[in-house]
């Protein structure tokens, strides 16, 4: 039998409707430095490997688990629970940074963030399949809308120094939104049982084995500049470590659809920050169709008229 006290947080005790101001801030959070996180990817890689980054980042996040080790009760849980967690990794980290990492070498930063305008549609529908969370029509109708604002922009983006190939890149970056619907969907129910930093920490460790192998083919680098170096300690602590936390905080106290919304700032925060350190440009067509994705992220996500509460006895 697993503790319950090691692995196990109040949150199932918590009302799971509605989205509490702690929860809020860490989701802004998590998004504003996931939306730099595309910007220290690209300037990581003008000294490393992707999939070397990748390690890098999994690895530091990883050492700092381990000196977390004791508080984190170790990997122990209910045999039930195994099947997920390993699902949940497989996902991501594993899977969705195998496409994302290559994602960056074919488009700009700011065009694989417009991408993750689809994550919280792609996301709802599967939450209403998986986790029976309500989907209205509208949420269809802005995933068809988002889905054509993407396809606009990547079809529309011009070969770059940058971004030899923004259609393969954007398509890259789908798959890799794909792999984050199973990460968020399983990391739902794993957490009412499950605390966040433990979740987290499954997911760096699973990543450091699993990219592990790259370090016997992948070429170091000669030298190592400050730049890319500070990239990857940023990645590995300040996202892989703090904004997979935060977000994996929020998600046990957040529907999954709605945690999901959160990522709609992801292009917000990239845009504007590639705009000022990477100096990448949207051309009017692409903005188009990034507002068209934009758009039927808002169409989806906006509230509907609040229905009459009943009254509850759950203290």
């Amino acid at each position: 039998m697993v503790p319950r006290r090691t692995i196990a947080g109040r949150m199932t005790a918590l009302p799971n409707n509605r989205l509490a101001w702690p929860a809020f801030f860490a989701l802004v959070a998590a998004t504003l430095l996931w939306g730099g996180s595309f910007i220290a990817m690209k300037i990581a890689m003008r000294g490393f490997s992707p999939l070397l980054v990748v390690f890098c980042r999994m690895a530091l996040a990883s050492a700092v688990f381990g000196l977390l080790w004791r508080r984190l009760g170790g990997f122990r849980a209910a045999k039930g629970d195994w099947p997920g967690l390993v699902f949940m990794a497989f996902c991501e980290p594993c899977l969705y940074f195998v496409f994302e990492a290559q994602a960056l070498t074919l488009t700009q930063a700011s065009q694989a963030a417009m991408v993750t305008a689809l994550l919280p549609l792609l996301t709802a529908v599967v939450a209403a399949w998986v986790l029976k969370e309500k989907l209205e029509g509208k949420a269809m109708a802005g995933l068809c809308l988002a889905v054509a604002g993407v396809g606009v922009m990547s079809a529309s983006g011009e070969a770059t120094g940058d971004a030899p190939h923004p259609v393969l890149g954007n398509f890259l970056e789908f798959l890799a939104m794909c792999c984050a619907v199973g990460y968020i969907v399983t990391a739902k129910r794993l957490a009412a049982r499950h605390r966040p930093l433990y979740l987290t920490a499954v997911q760096s460790f699973t990543g450091t084995v699993f990219f592990a192998p790259v370090l016997f083919f992948t070429p170091f680098p000669e030298t190592i500049a400050p730049g890319p170096a500070l990239a990857v300690v940023f990645l590995g602590l300040g996202v892989t470590f703090v904004a997979y936390g935060l977000y994996n905080y929020g998600v046990s106290r957040a529907p999954a659809a709605k945690a999901a919304a959160f990522i709609n700032l992801i292009p917000v925060f990239t845009c504007l920050l590639s705009r000022f350190m990477l100096d990448e440009t949207l051309t009017p067509a692409q903005w188009t169709g990034g507002l068209m994705a934009l758009g039927g992220v808002a169409l989806s996500a906006r509230p509907g008229r609040k229905a009459p509460q009943e009254p509850s006895r759950r203290e």
